[in-house]
């Protein structure tokens, strides 16, 4: 029988972030809690971040993904989880994913570039995934609600909308993000 213990969730922040910022070090406290282990890693270069170090940093961090292994993003963290996802083995599973404020697409800021030099392989990542969930808020100052469609539409994810909630971070006074959590443990 395998023990619930087992499940790995990493946090992954997005530009200009870090572990200890947002909802993050909430989540972690809460699933730690419950005995599932929860890393927050730092992501490389926040400020003028790469597509190609985001994910070798992610392949270094998160060794053999499998059913028990989630993966939460923020922002520009989604994405990278997205490419992440396109390269792990085929045959590799993970539980599932949860996409907080994430875009798919450029949404006008040329540092991060990087990120889109290819298309995604959705179907690639849809078959790497058991659970996809996006989070999004209606008023995004950095990431319009198009980009919770997109998401939703091309990963067949189930999105929720929150109201007003701006970029879902800290300066929207988001400390906490309960819904996050409550798919975590379902």
């Amino acid at each position: 029988m395998e023990q619930k213990s087992a499940k790995k969730t990493y946090i992954i922040h997005g530009w200009e972030a870090n572990p200890n910022c947002n909802w993050f070090p909430w989540l972690k406290e809460e699933l730690t809690k419950r005995n599932i282990k929860a890393i927050v890693p730092i992501m490389p270069n926040t400020n003028t971040p790469d597509c190609t170090e985001w994910v070798k940093h992610l392949k270094q961090i998160i060794k053999n993904p499998d059913k028990n292994t989630y993966l939460v993003g923020h922002s520009l963290g989604v994405i990278a989880i997205l490419r992440f996802l396109e390269l792990i083995p085929m045959n590799n599973k993970i539980g599932g994913i949860i996409l907080v404020a994430g875009f798919s697409e450029p949404i006008g800021f040329k540092v991060l570039n990087s990120f889109f030099q290819t298309t995604l392989n959705y179907e690639k990542i849809k078959k790497s995934v058991k659970m996809i969930i996006v989070i999004n808020s209606d008023n995004d100052p950095y990431v319009p609600i198009e980009n919770g469609y997109l998401l939703r539409d091309k990963l067949e994810a189930k999105l929720i909308i929150i109201p007003n909630a701006g970029h879902l971070n800290e300066g929207d006074g988001f400390f906490r993000l309960p819904i996050v959590l409550d798919y975590l443990l379902k």
